[in-house]
């Protein structure tokens, strides 16, 4: 049996004011192919198909186009999908009733039975070719079982799921949307650390040894958790922030036979996200940087661009001189992050007492010196905020 895993698509997002439709189309085509290549058996997508709870309609037809086109293509193959927190469960598993005839099996929301027990049944599927999936999606509060804290609930769920499997002798899958402790997230991506809303990490012995593979998402660096090789992320199919610009994308290919081989299948056609200069530096280096960017006009494979400026005074016509530097240059900008050689040190902090008797005059040269690394603010800004709190105080 041959099993693809992927997760986290976000399908619909938009990078700063840039629409990634025609990424996740090439994303798409490509996972098409290896479906085909590869004769896979079963897809797993493991949450997150969709970046917002309410996609828009492009979004959802790219979505349903992918399903009836690898379910043709591949007429013996088994999707099996599970809700992550961006996606509205209960919309994901609207149409379940058309996917079931396509031998897509979609669990979104964690069910109750009449007498308000957790329906563990719903949350294993049977695998064609023999075996199980223990699909579990994103779990949010009241899905899961009484525990002294979340990460000992999900254990006990994931137990509870694999103590019901008929025949433990056939493979076992388990899928998840969560945060595994021993993971890593990308750099600086704020997104990825708090998205579980503070939750505690789960262990990866929550995936008992009894479990095949556990097919994860939620993270989107692909890797293995704490050295246990059948138990990993797939990554997002392409890069959600500039955070992620050094991860390498693509899906995961489980091959079960007399043993379980793991291969990585890479990704290549993504847009590049690129950090000029890797240090912020003044502006006009950084210009001189722009001016030996590859000319071109700029399209949908044009790498996205964001700048790093060190300044020490405001500079009105920032974003003016960058945008004339890049006219002609074949990338995409995203932003400009002005950097600040301010001091945090206490000796620069006001104290309540202060605030209150402080002349707003000398309030502001404090905060521009802080900010500004020390240098006093400029005179022609100074007479101007002058006359402005003269004018100010003349109206009250």
């Amino acid at each position: 049996m041959r099993i693809i895993h992927t997760a986290d698509w976000h399908l619909g997002q938009h990078f700063f004011e840039y629409d990634r439709r025609a990424e996740h189309t090439r994303f798409l085509t490509w996972l098409k192919n290896v479906l085909r290549d590869r004769q896979a058996d079963v897809l797993l997508i493991a949450g997150d198909v969709f970046d917002s709870p309410n996609p828009s309609a492009d979004s959802q037809k790219m979505y349903y186009a992918f399903m009836r086109e690898a379910t043709s293509e591949n007429p013996g193959l088994q999707i099996i999908i599970i809700a992550g927190n961006h996606d509205s469960a209960a919309r994901l598993e609207a149409p379940s009733p058309l996917f079931e005839e396509m031998h897509i099996d979609v669990r979104g929301t964690v069910r109750r039975t009449a007498g308000g027990d957790i329906d563990y049944a719903r949350l294993i599927v049977p695998l064609k070719k023999g075996g199980y999936c223990l699909a579990v999606p994103y779990l949010r509060q009241g899905d899961y079982p009484d525990a002294e804290n979340y990460s000992q609930a999900v254990r006990i769920l994931y137990e509870k799921l694999f103590d019901l499997v008929p025949d433990k002798h056939l493979p076992v899958i388990a899928m998840g949307h969560l945060h595994a402790t021993g993971s890593e997230i990308s750099e600086n991506d704020r997104s990825e650390r708090t998205v579980i809303g503070g939750l505690e990490c789960v262990s990866p012995d929550a995936f008992g040894s009894g479990i095949t593979y556990t097919a994860l998402g939620h993270l989107h660096r692909a890797q293995h958790i704490s050295g246990r090789e059948n138990v990993r992320y797939a990554g997002a199919p392409i890069p959600m922030s500039f955070a992620e610009k050094n991860n390498s994308q693509g899906v995961v290919l489980i091959e079960l036979g007399d043993e379980v081989k793991i291969e990585r299948i890479k990704f290549e056609d993504t847009v590049r996200l690129i950090t000029l200069p890797r240090d912020p530096k003044p502006l006009h280096e950084v210009l001189e940087e722009l001016g030996r960017l590859p000319e071109g006009e700029a399209d949908e494979h044009s790498p996205y661009l964001e700048i790093k400026i060190r300044i020490t005074e405001p500079e009105p016509s920032l974003r003016h001189q960058i945008e004339e530097a890049l006219k002609g240059k074949a990338v995409r900008l995203t932003r400009i992050e002005a950097v600040t050689a301010g001091r945090k040190d206490a000796e620069n902090s006001l104290e309540h007492e202060e605030l209150q008797t402080i002349h707003p005059m000398d309030l502001a040269m404090k905060i521009f010196e802080r900010q500004y690394g020390g240098e006093p603010m400029p005179d022609a800004m100074r007479q101007l905020l002058q006359q402005t709190l003269r004018e100010v105080e003349g109206a009250l």
